[in-house]
């Protein structure tokens, strides 16, 4: 494949990604970091096991494993759900684990921090999918998947690593971050996400192993974004006031405008028609 056949085939592979991840079209996805510019994971992560390995095997014992899991009627249910692939499946599955509905209406600091961020984390995979082109489980065994509307774009698109996993985890991840609190319930839901690629029969075992790596390795590099820094605080200090933890009013007192010692909650000066909580000599205060 030639240089220039590679940066076409990842301009229409971004193009397919706006469209997973927008939520319309007035939706814009703003990556901290283009691809070039995130780990390269054909430098820190070894290829798909050979068909003759120890890994394979493993592999392929995984992939019964998720057929068996099949039969239990609800878990069969949401690796269904899980495969429809974009940022709106996982707003609508990992919201018990995260707490809090997500929206881009209703919390937009906090959709925008995961849109952006779930599609910078996704770029990393873009490269070595493309160069192993591995063939799913679904197709070396000739079986249909939990979700046959996907089966024909997935027989050309590779499945090491897992965009799936990837998503999932790096969502986990960033989610996780905003609310700390619920991080082991939001860790598990994205590690089943993953995992339920397995009980589709989309991925192998080693596909999603080296998804949640290469998710580490790209919400890593996003921390080096100072634009992502703000725009993560952004998202906390969101949900924070959405919970009603910002700001508590904690043993305030009510005083006059008399004071040139105090600030707005935003750190900026008072003036004379400045109402409501101030900060005064390091202190809350209520100013009528």
């Amino acid at each position: 494949m030639t240089r220039k056949t590679i940066l076409i085939t990842i301009a229409m592979l971004c193009a397919m990604t706006q469209g997973a991840w927008a939520q319309d079209e007035e939706t814009v996805v703003n990556a901290y970091f283009t691809t070039d510019e995130m780990p390269d994971m054909m430098k820190f992560l070894p290829g798909p096991p050979d068909s003759t390995s120890v890994a394979f095997m493993n592999d392929v014992a995984r992939y019964y494993w998720g057929k068996e899991m099949r039969k239990n009627a609800e878990r069969a249910a949401q690796a269904t759900r899980d495969a429809v692939y974009g940022l709106e499946t996982i707003l609508t599955e990992f919201e018990e684990a995260f707490g809090m509905k997500i929206s881009k209406d209703e919390t937009p600091e906090i959709y925008k921090v995961l849109l952006d961020g779930t599609a910078t984390c996704d770029s990393i995979c873009t490269i070595p999918k493309q160069k192993y082109k591995r063939r799913r489980p679904f197709m070396v065994f000739n079986e249909p998947t939990l979700y046959p509307e996907d089966e024909e774009s997935l027989r050309k698109n590779g499945s090491y690593p897992s965009g799936h996993t990837l998503l999932g985890w790096s969502s986990a991840l960033l989610m996780s971050e905003i609310n700390p609190d619920r991080a082991t319930e939001i860790l598990a839901r994205g590690y089943r996400y993953g995992e339920n690629r397995l009980v589709v029969g989309a991925h192998w075992q080693s596909d999603t192993d080296a998804a949640r790596l290469a998710a580490s390795a790209a919400y890593a590099r996003l921390h080096t974004s100072d634009r992502f820094l703000e725009q993560m605080k952004k998202a906390r200090e969101e949900y924070k006031r959405l919970k009603g933890e910002s700001t508590p009013v904690q043993s305030a007192r009510v005083v006059s405008m008399t004071s040139d010692r105090a600030y707005t909650l935003q750190g900026t000066p008072v003036t004379a028609g400045t109402r409501g909580i101030v900060i005064q000599n390091q202190q809350k205060v209520v100013v009528k």
